[in-house]
């Protein structure tokens, strides 16, 4: 995994092209989202249940933006920092930076967990 790969996906979702993220994540792929009810958020394994996720994120903040991004990668592992910028669905304005921390099997995405400040 290199970090063409991780740039490669947060363009994705900056077009928010569904295929063009997940084809860069293993069949059973989990990802953490920032929210949930349990300490890691809530998670979503396979990469049928993380499309879901993802396409409710970009249902719910129809115009989310990840920019300011920097991205690293070493061994197995990789993280990205990023600003993520919308508005919900709701009209709530969000400006929030956050970071990923990925982990890899050879070319292919096995985690994603997600991160957020929220600005209060």
């Amino acid at each position: 995994m290199d970090v063409e790969t991780l740039r490669a996906v947060a363009a994705g979702f900056n077009a928010h092209d569904l295929e063009a993220i997940l084809r860069h994540f293993a069949e059973d792929a989990t990802f953490d989202a920032p929210r949930g009810s349990q300490p890691f958020g809530q998670r979503f394994e396979g990469v049928a249940a993380i499309r879901d996720a993802f396409a409710a994120r970009f249902a719910g903040i129809p115009d989310v933006h990840y920019g300011d991004d920097r991205h690293f990668v070493s061994g197995d592992r990789g993280a990205s920092e990023w600003l993520l910028t919308g508005t919900t669905a709701d009209g709530v304005p969000m400006n929030v930076r956050g970071c990923d921390l990925w982990e890899f099997r050879g070319n292919r995405i096995t985690r994603k967990d997600s991160y957020w400040k929220i600005v209060t």
